[in-house]
């Protein structure tokens, strides 16, 4: 992609005149919905993400500890969607979104409960590992028993240790956010990618620009949350007998 981006076309060599072009020129004429679609999207991915971790984390915290039974049919609901085409999905929200549209109007956000579908089984894959690997009834049944409130045992005890398996559901749901292209295509919505198709039609090397300004924002993303998701640890400090190093 660097290397087309550079090309000089049919005279041979390379160049940076095309992204000096557009840094200089700015985002303006055929390229000024892409800052608009950039926010659209940055818009659906943190509404998307907030939706999947409001619905699904308590979700899970609930099955797993009061309705173990349930987790197989829990695991079977939120993976259904990865074997649903997009197209197929979109065929059946059509109808939802017709009476959504009718009731708070057809504006770009909607696209975030399409998403949630979207993202649930990756989601859930991300989540569930963690939750494999800690005890959270355990962990629940001693707070409760020391006198904390369900609240308490929520946000101070079963959250931290799920740390890890939120910031990769949200990581993997703010991707596919940014990646998705037919589902807003077919429901006539502006978002990142479809910008970038109407920027191709236009300027091909301008659009490769722009997606790989896009992958290297999703890659610094990974990077700022593997960071945030890194488990701190120092190294014990140990005193031998009597006080000496």
């Amino acid at each position: 992609m660097v290397e087309f981006t550079l090309r000089k076309g049919l005279a041979g060599g390379h160049d940076f005149s095309r992204w000096i072009a557009l840094f200089q020129g700015g985002l303006t004429g055929p390229y000024r919905q892409v800052p608009v679609a950039v926010g659209n999207s940055v818009g659906l991915a943190v509404g998307t993400v907030l939706i999947v971790l409001l619905l699904l984390v308590p979700t899970m915290l609930l099955v797993h500890i009061r309705f173990p039974r349930l987790r197989r049919l829990l695991e079977f609901v939120c993976i259904l969607p990865i074997s649903i085409p997009a197209i197929v999905l979109v065929v059946g929200l059509a109808p939802v979104y017709s009476a959504l549209s009718r009731l708070v109007g057809s504006g770009v956000w909607t696209l975030s409960l399409a998403y949630g579908i979207i993202v649930l089984p990756y989601a859930y894959r991300a989540i569930q590992a963690n939750l494999d690997a800690v005890d959270v009834r355990t962990l629940s049944e001693a707070a409760r028993t020391l006198g904390a409130g369900w609240g308490s045992v929520l946000f101070r005890v079963l959250l931290p240790n799920l740390r890890r398996g939120l910031l990769a559901g949200a990581f993997i749901a703010v991707a596919v956010v940014l990646g998705e292209f037919t589902i807003a295509s077919l429901l006539s919505r502006v978002n990142l990618q479809t910008a970038l198709v109407v920027v191709s039609k236009a300027d091909p090397y301008t659009a490769v620009i722009l997606s790989l300004l896009s992958l290297i924002l999703a890659f610094l993303l990974l990077l700022l949350i593997g960071r945030l998701g890194a488990e701190r640890t120092r190294s014990p400090r140990h005193r031998p007998i009597g006080g000496r190093q």
